[in-house]
């Protein structure tokens, strides 16, 4: 055998290509090259779309019992919620049950107590439905516009209300809007009866977002936590309506006045429904008008007598 012929090449074990570090290389810039063409020639999309739909049923099939488990759980725990809900529905309607048979016994007897002092019943309070439509552009006043005015019968001065209680008070009238003025505006003004004590005083707004009672004696039976009301003797609103919640009581030695803050029970923002009402004043009866006095009778001389 020629040696020219001898196979000189190195068994496969021993057989050496490119270094590790010059793969890595090759294959950064791969790698670099593959992400710059996806990101600018969208060179990869159709494959990827292509392979997600070809997987789409493998992740269904997939999903399944996640979903199914998930389900099985959610269905349990919704049950076992609305159980809870309708346990505490049946527990409010028994309550609010018992509240309406209080209720309609001391109206019941309210009206006999009325026909037995021989007071004049209590006046229907007659209210017009309305929504909110926009606040006012004035950022340094809380006004509202409704979707109710003259024409619909709302008249100035209306109180407005929620079911949570007095919201503010109609003070201008258009054919088919009105501006409500809320009770947090600088300008708003409520007569309020303390429910504990029964004290009369005035609450007015612009107070930090809230409201302030005026012209309280330092020493007034006033405490945080007491409920505010309507009277009902002012001719506007009326009697036993929730306005506010005293919030901070400070009493200062130096003033002979406390100064007492206090929180709408009503929310002020995000309201969309309100109800206006009839100012109590339009459903009495007219005030008799006064005499005027008789002019002084001349005496026997021609003089006429002094009073």
């Amino acid at each position: 055998m020629a040696i020219g012929s001898i196979d000189r090449s190195p068994p496969p074990f021993f057989r050496q290509g490119l270094s590790a570090l010059t793969k890595l290389l090759l294959c950064a810039a791969l790698a670099v090259f593959l992400m710059a063409a996806d990101r600018r020639l969208k060179l990869i999309e159709p494959l990827r779309a292509a392979l997600a739909t070809v997987l789409l049923p493998v992740q269904r099939a997939l999903m399944l019992p996640v979903e199914l488990a998930g389900g099985i759980g959610t269905h349990a725990q919704g049950l076992r919620q609305a159980i809870a809900n309708e346990s505490a529905a049946q527990a409010r309607l028994a309550a609010q049950a018992v509240r309406a048979a209080r209720a309609e016994q001391l109206a019941i007897e309210n009206a006999r107590l009325r026909a037995l002092l021989e007071l004049r019943p209590a006046l229907p309070v007659r209210s017009i439905s309305a929504e909110v439509m926009y606040e006012a552009s004035d950022i340094y006043s809380r006004k509202v516009f409704i979707d109710r005015g003259a024409t619909h019968g709302v008249v100035a001065g209306a109180p407005v209300i929620n079911d949570a209680g007095v919201l503010g008070q109609v003070t201008r009238v258009y054919p088919l809007t009105s501006v409500v003025t809320l009770l947090t505006d600088k300008d708003a003004a409520v007569p309020v009866l303390n429910a504990r004590t029964q004290q009369r005083s005035a609450a007015f707004g612009g107070a930090d977002g809230g409201m302030e009672l005026r012209f309280l004696a330092g020493n007034a039976d006033v405490q945080v936590g007491d409920l505010l009301v309507t009277g009902g003797v002012d001719g506007v609103y009326p009697p036993a309506l929730p306005v506010a919640k005293v919030a901070q009581v400070d009493r200062r030695a130096e003033s002979g006045f406390a100064r007492v803050l206090a929180t709408p029970v009503a929310p002020i923002d995000g309201v969309r429904h309100v109800l206006v009402l009839e100012p109590v004043g339009a459903q009495l009866p007219p005030r008799p008008e006064e005499v005027p006095p008789e002019p002084a009778k001349p005496s026997r001389g021609g003089k006429a007598a002094r009073p």
